[in-house]
């Protein structure tokens, strides 16, 4: 699909160019689109990775990459075993890699390790993260092994952004929620491609009653049954799916709701825990305002963000980090139900911890502070990296490896090492 919109942006690009008289300093890419790297050569000009997860598992996924191509390694025999990688400092156990890695037929079409294969033929590559929250990991991502400058240039995010809900369905969920304590309620929503079949639905609702909690939940449909790729739609009736008498035993404490307006409620005073899919945008989202979070992974590489939030930075309680959408697994109303509580206790240390993050975050967009240094710099190194008409520039990275490398040869030879 990718490849058939080449024509199509070549044009694009062209006619803008024609227009507008500019010189072309660049392509930024979708991490998912590097097949467009052949693009930015015929126009000559550099390119960007724009990648949307964390830097974690960019190190993840460029380490898989390099152990496939330079010691055969098949991850998709991985199995109940655990994977130490460079920019984490636990193992990865096998149940928390994303299945696109897993899948046997999408490995042997070469489709992940050729598009991280591309991102090192890249002049940089952005990341949608915050050094103060991954440093350990952008340190691993520095420093040569063919690997591209990296920008941690987070969170982008959209901290107001409204629902596609009705004006009125909105107003209701916010007056409700105005009527609530402070950080009292639990809020469980799972991204527009998390949805359940109605049995997980009951245990969901049992959980919910038996913790005692206050809850906002957005409730979607899982259309088709579990799939690698999962649809979900609204609920035409919740009553049809919940438990008998649970929406009038718990009318006091909760609401059920199809799309939810996420940012809007995760701002609110009221909401003391968040039980997520853990997908990147909403795990940021949870940072910004502060909100603790509860791990459910439903699909792509939030298995592995959960992994991250609950063992690295230890700022989210365990409901699962292994759930996987197209598995089919029910789980139960007692594990939900632990997890839960686990996430609203009032002297949990998470509480504190996911405070300091989220001072951490909102700093880092301040002028002078990491985020607003990192894009500057990546501003000027779209200068430098720019391509004249007389041929390539070398950059400032490029200088700097060689320096390095000069230097460290010159320390060999005055100590009488035979090189």
């Amino acid at each position: 699909m990718i490849e058939s919109q080449k024509p199509r942006v070549r044009e694009a690009v062209s006619a803008e160019l024609a227009r507008s008289g500019a010189r072309l300093a660049g392509f930024v890419l979708d991490m998912l689109c590097t097949s467009m790297l052949d693009l930015a050569e015929e126009f000559g000009a550099p390119s960007y990775i724009y990648f949307t997860s964390g830097a974690a598992f960019l190190r993840f996924q460029l380490h898989v990459q390099e152990s496939h191509d330079e010691e055969g390694f098949d991850i998709t025999e991985f199995k109940d075993a655990e994977l130490a990688c460079p920019g984490l400092t636990r193992p990865v156990p096998s149940k928390v890699i994303p299945s696109g890695f897993l899948n046997k037929e999408w490995v042997d079409l070469d489709s992940s390790t050729t598009i991280t294969r591309n991102f090192r033929k890249t002049k940089g590559i952005l990341v949608n993260t915050v050094r103060e929250l991954e440093s350990y990991a952008l340190e691993s991502l520095s420093g040569g092994m063919n690997i591209p400058k990296v920008y941690p240039v987070g969170p982008i995010l959209n901290p107001e952004s409204s629902s596609e809900s009705s004006g009125s369905e909105e107003d209701e969920v916010m007056r409700w929620l105005d009527q609530q304590p402070e950080s009292s309620v639990a809020f469980l929503c799972f991204g527009s491609m998390g949805g359940f079949c109605a049995e997980q639905v009951k245990e969901i609702a049992c959980a919910l009653e038996g913790s005692g909690h206050r809850f906002l939940w957005s409730l979607r449909r899982l259309e088709g049954g579990p799939a690698l790729t999962p649809t979900t739609t609204d609920y035409g009736d919740v009553r049809e799916v919940l438990p008998e008498g649970f929406a009038d035993r718990t009318t006091e404490v909760g609401r059920v709701i199809g799309w939810a307006p996420q940012a809007v409620v995760l701002a609110h005073r009221s909401v003391g825990g968040f039980v997520s899919h853990c997908g990147w945008n909403s795990t940021l989202e949870s940072m910004w305002f502060g909100v603790p979070m509860a791990t459910w992974p439903m699909y792509a590489e939030q298995q592995f963000n959960a992994f991250l939030l609950v063992k690295e930075l230890e700022i989210a309680a365990e409901i699962k980090m292994d759930y996987r959408t197209e598995s089919g697994e029910i789980v139960s109303a007692e594990e939900i139900e632990r997890g839960i509580r686990s996430l609203m206790e009032q002297n949990n240390p998470m509480k504190e911890k996911m405070k300091e993050f989220c001072d951490k975050v909102r700093g880092a967009l301040m002028d002078g502070a990491s985020s607003s240094s990192s894009i500057a710099e990546f501003i000027e190194d779209i200068k430098i990296n720019y391509r004249s008409e007389s041929g390539k520039i070398v950059t400032t990275e490029e200088v700097k490896r060689g320096t390095k490398s000069l230097m460290e040869l010159a320390k060999q030879l005055d100590e009488g090492d035979d090189i």
